[in-house]
C-alpha cells in the first residue's frame, strides 16, 4: 500500500516523541516545591540534579548518535523512548536524593537519543530545501511539550500528588511506541509504503536544490573539519540559553515572584509559545530563501544570525523585568529567537556531511551543548542570590559568541567534499 506524504507522518511522530520528552523532563522542575519538601532537598540539591541530568544527557547524545548510525533510526528511537519512560515512571518511588539522582542519570542518557535520532531521520526523509522546516516541526515538539508540561503536571499534581503524576506521564512513551513501530517499518530506501513519487522527491530528483552531501567520514576525520567545529562551538555557546529557562524557569518564578505549583502551571508555559513559533518560523525562513535560489548554508547562516539578534536585547531587558507578565513575555521573545537559530544549526550535520556521519556529529554537537549548559547551571545558584539579572546578562554576552563561531568556522557555503582518493584517509581540514 503506497502512501503520499509519509515523510510528514514520520516527522510528526518524532515531534510527538519530543512533546513527551519535554513533559517528562520538566515534571521535576514544575513539582520541585513539593518534591523538595518531601525529600528534604535544597536549591543547591536542585542544581546538582540538573548537573547530573546534563552530564548523563551529554554522554547520551554521543552514545545514541553512534547507536543510531549502527542500529538505525527505527530501533534507536524505540530503545531511547522505552528507557526514558521507565526512568520517569520510577521517579514515583523516590524517597531520597540518592535514588532521585540515579534516576536523573538514566533519564538523561535515554532522553538524549531523541535529538541525534531526529536529525538523522530528517537527513534520510527530506531533501535539503525541506529539512529546516522538518527540523522546525520536530523542534516545535520541544516547545509544545514545555507548553503542555507546566499546566498538565500542575493539574495532575493537584489531583493525584507528585508520585502518581510521575507514574502517569511515564505511560505516554509506551503509548507512542505502538504507532512508531507500526508506521516506521524501514528507512525511505526500503519502506514498503513509500510511493515512487515521494521517494524521488526525497532523493531530490524533482527539484533544483542541492543534493545532500555524500561524504561520511569517521569520527577522527570528522573532527578534522572546521565545519564540524562550527556546529560544536555554536551549540556550546547558544544551547545554555535554552536550558537556562527549561531548567530554571519554574524556580525563577517561585523565587522572584513567590509562585506556588499552581501559579507556575499558569505562567510557565507562556514563553514556550514563542519557542514553538520560532521553530516553525526559522525552518520556513531558510527554506523560503533556498527556494529563491540562496545556497543552503548561506540561508542557514542568515537565519542563525537573525535569531541571535532577537535574543540579545530581549535577554538584557529580562534582567530588569519587574512583574511576571513582562518577564514571561520577554522570555517568549528570547526563546523565539533561540529556536530560529538552533533549528538551522541542527540541520547543519545533514547539510555538511553524508548520512553515515549525521548521527555522530549531531550527537557530538549535543554533547558540546551540554558542556556549555553545565557551566551556566552551576553559575545560577552563585549569581542569583540577589536576583536573576546577572545570569540573564551573562546569557546575553554568550549569544554573539555562538553566532560568530558559525561565521568564522563554517567555511564555504557548500557541503564538505570528500578528500581525493590519492590523499591519505587522515585528510586535511576544509
Amino acid at each position: 500500500m503506497k502512501r503520499g506524504g509519509l515523510r510528514w507522518v514520520v516527522i510528526g511522530l518524532i515531534g510527538l516523541a519530543t512533546v513527551i520528552n519535554y513533559i517528562d523532563r520538566n515534571a521535576l522542575a514544575v513539582m520541585w516545591p513539593a518534591v523538595s519538601k518531601d525529600i528534604g532537598a535544597t536549591k543547591a540539591d536542585y542544581a546538582l540534579l540538573v548537573t547530573i541530568f546534563m552530564v548523563a544527557y551529554a554522554v547520551g547524545q554521543s552514545l545514541f548518535g553512534k547507536i543510531l548510525d549502527v542500529i538505525g533510526t527505527r530501533m534507536g528511537f524505540a530503545v531511547s523512548i522505552l528507557a526514558w519512560s521507565v526512568s520517569i515512571a520510577l521517579h514515583s518511588l523516590v524517597r531520597s536524593l540518592g535514588l532521585l539522582s540515579l534516576l536523573r542519570v538514566t533519564l538523561g542518557v535515554s532522553e538524549a537519543g531523541n535529538w541525534p535520532g531526529a536529525v538523522k531521520a530528517n537527513a534520510l526523509w527530506f531533501p535539503s530545501r525541506e529539512r529546516a522546516l522538518a527540523q522546525g516541526i520536530f523542534n516545535s515538539g520541544a516547545a509544545i511539550g514545555a507548553i503542555i508540561s507546566a499546566p498538565l503536571v500542575a493539574l495532575l499534581y493537584g489531583a493525584f500528588g507528585w508520585r502518581a503524576t510521575f507514574l502517569l506521564i511515564g505511560v505516554l512513551g509506551f503509548l507512542w511506541l505502538l504507532p512508531w513501530l507500526f508506521i516506521y517499518r524501514a528507512d525511505p530506501g526500503a519502506h514498503p509504503w513509500l510511493s515512487a513519487a515521494e521517494r524521488a522527491h526525497i532523493e531530490d530528483r524533482d527539484g533544483d536544490a542541492a543534493k545532500p552531501a555524500g561524504y561520511a567520514p569517521g569520527l577522527r576525520e570528522l573532527l578534522r573539519h572546521r565545519q564540524s567545529w562550527a556546529i560544536i562551538v555554536s551549540r556550546f555557546f547558544l544551547d545554555p540559553v535554552w536550558w537556562l529557562f527549561v531548567s530554571w524557569l519554574p524556580i525563577y518564578l517561585s523565587e522572584t515572584f513567590h509562585f506556588d505549583v499552581r501559579q507556575i502551571g499558569l505562567f510557565a508555559w507562556v514563553p514556550f509559545v514563542g519557542a514553538m513559533l520560532g521553530s516553525l518560523g526559522g525552518g520556513w525562513l531558510s527554506g523560503a530563501l533556498i527556494r529563491r535560489g540562496w545556497a543552503t548554508l548561506a540561508a542557514r547562516r542568515l537565519a542563525v544570525t537573525l535569531g541571535g539578534a532577537i535574543m540579545l536585547p530581549a535577554l538584557i531587558l529580562t534582567a530588569r523585568a519587574a512583574d511576571p507578565l513582562s518577564a514571561v513575555l520577554l522570555i517568549a521573545v528570547i526563546l523565539f529567537g533561540f529556536q530560529v537559530a538552533i533549528n538551522n544549526i541542527q540541520t547543519l550535520p545533514s547539510d555538511f556531511f553524508g548520512g553515515g556521519a549525521v548521527g555522530t556529529i549531531a550527537g557530538i554537537g549535543g554533547t558540546a551543548a551540554v558542556a556549555g549548559t553545565l557551566v551556566t547551571t552551576w553559575l545560577v545558584p552563585a549569581m542569583t542570590a540577589d536576583g536573576y539579572g546577572p545570569i540573564f546578562v551573562l546569557a546575553a554576552a554568550i549569544v554573539p559568541l555562538g553566532v560568530l563561531s558559525l561565521w568564522l568556522l563554517g567555511g564555504r557555503v557548500a557541503p564538505v567534499p570528500a578528500p581525493p582518493s590519492n590523499i591519505s584517509n587522515k585528510g586535511t581540514p576544509v
